[in-house]
């Protein structure tokens, strides 16, 4: 990808490195891996950076669900969030 192209930003930067391992680990479960050249992902088919980016977003929503089923309702996750989180900082 060219480097003017990138619009979406995290939330949390610290958190990039993570997540570029975590879509490779993805990359790996779809069976892309071996095809992806560096970083480049532009020959690789819009289904399959789907299935890469859906994973993803299946996993955090596990992550997160099971989160709430220790700690209780959603609410509750979300104050003890906000609690921790360093004044100033947007959600």
């Amino acid at each position: 990808m060219g480097s003017g192209q990138k619009r979406n930003k995290l939330l949390i930067p610290e958190a990039g490195q993570a997540m570029q391992q975590f879509k490779y680990e993805l990359a790996q479960e779809v069976g892309i891996a071996n095809q992806i050249q560096g970083d480049y992902w532009g020959h690789i088919s819009s289904r399959d950076c789907g299935a890469v980016g859906g994973g993803m977003v299946r996993r955090m929503i596990q992550t997160v669900e099971q989160q709430i089923a220790q700690q209780g309702s959603p609410a509750q996750t979300i104050a003890a969030t906000n609690q921790t989180q360093a004044p100033g900082t947007i959600q």
